[in-house]
């Protein structure tokens, strides 16, 4: 079905136009008119005079409608997760599990083989955090998962089957000829649960390592002199950073440093969300670890930060309020920048021809009333 958008404000490029009607045919963006020239064939849906921009993509989502990813045992699991986060306007996403063991991490990229392979709506691919970290930096991350990359698992990830792979490591564990292959085979690197200085990160990102999961978190901060991960992350042109903007894991003030710092065009919203999303849930279990939501921030029984409670939505809209960020800026941040870093810019996190038409509709408060993907 041919269908028109019509009767929004629409967000193009980082400019909104009104008076335009979003034309959709199949899965992609067929062109953009005046609403007055919309061609025949096309049923028009009028927007009600609310915001039209693209499809959220959130690249660190361990779970979410109460199912943990390393909890999933069936591909109506993984839809669990996608349909929870769609709500809030996540079009596109990487499922990401938690350290693990390795039958598990198999297990999970079964799933996400068979979600890619059937075009789950949402799936883009899979994330693995861990278990190639510093268990000094674990986090909630179980120290008994932690362990070496092995060959097994540079096999499972560079097969090509399993969509879009990004995977969080430690720099200074893990070999530079490890990223070096990995980067070449097409994986995404990122820096995270890590220690590594200046130099060691300096090297990872020479080798390939091209992000850092959770800037400011599980690593150490930047100091006058050692700059550290943080500082090799924010001077280098070819590194992209993401962050949780949920006001518990950092400050608004030094979110706003380091996007002065690297620039609005490497920095991407994330979520890290749990299970909890798009549920009434206050606890739930991480292996044998209870997480207990309380005050906005979920965390261990000694206080550790434990992923978070954060939907897409929401952190677009904290970018706005917290940051003090344009509406347009901040959806450049869960859209065209991690679009870009997964090298989907020509198809994704964009309303232009020829575009996949993946799209939320937003209202005055920044709240999510509908979302299409490829065109649904």
């Amino acid at each position: 079905m041919k269908k028109a958008l019509t009767n929004g404000r629409i967000l193009t490029g980082r400019s909104w136009q009104e008076g335009l009607a979003v034309l959709i045919d199949g899965d992609r963006i067929s062109g953009l008119c005046h609403a007055s020239d919309c061609p025949p064939g096309y049923q028009c849906e009028d927007l009600g005079g609310n915001d039209l921009v693209p499809g959220f993509i959130d690249l660190q989502v361990n779970g979410g409608g109460g199912m943990m990813l390393n909890d999933a045992r069936t591909l109506d699991d993984i839809k669990t997760i996608a349909a929870a986060h769609r709500k809030f306007g996540t079009t596109g996403m990487l499922p990401t599990l938690i350290s693990d063991s390795w039958d598990r991490m198999e297990a999970v990229a079964g799933l996400i083989r068979e979600a890619v392979a059937n075009n789950v709506p949402g799936i883009l691919g899979i994330h693995f955090e861990g278990p190639y970290l510093n268990p000094d930096r674990k986090g909630v991350h179980d120290a008994d998962k932690i362990r070496p990359v092995d060959e097994k698992f540079i096999e499972l990830v560079t097969k090509g089957d399993l969509g879009h792979v990004l995977v969080t490591l430690a720099p200074e564990k893990v070999a530079l000829a490890v990223i070096r292959e990995l980067a070449a085979k097409g994986v995404q690197v990122s820096a995270g649960h890590s220690n590594a200085s200046y130099e060691e990160m300096r090297a990872a990102i020479g080798a390939g390592l091209s992000c850092v999961t959770h800037l400011y978190n599980a690593m150490p901060p930047m100091q006058s002199r050692a700059p550290g991960l943080i500082g090799a992350a924010l001077t280098s042109p070819d590194c992209f950073c993401g962050f949780i903007n949920d006001g518990h894991h950092v400050h608004p003030m030094t979110l706003k440093a380091a996007i002065a710092a690297n620039g609005a065009k490497r920095m991407m919203l994330v979520t890290d969300a749990m299970s909890c999303v798009g549920t009434d849930m206050t606890n739930f279990t991480l292996g044998d670890t209870t997480i207990k939501l309380e005050g906005g921030r979920l965390t261990t029984a000694d206080g550790t930060l434990a992923g978070s409670a954060l939907d897409m939505a929401t952190a677009v809209r904290n970018t706005v309020n917290l940051l003090n960020l344009p509406l347009e800026e901040a959806i450049q941040l869960a859209t065209g920048v991690p679009a870009a870093f997964l090298d989907l810019e020509k198809s994704h996190g964009r309303i232009a021809a020829g575009m996949r038409a993946d799209l939320v509709l937003l209202d005055a408060t920044m709240t999510v009333r509908k979302s299409w993907i490829g065109g649904q």
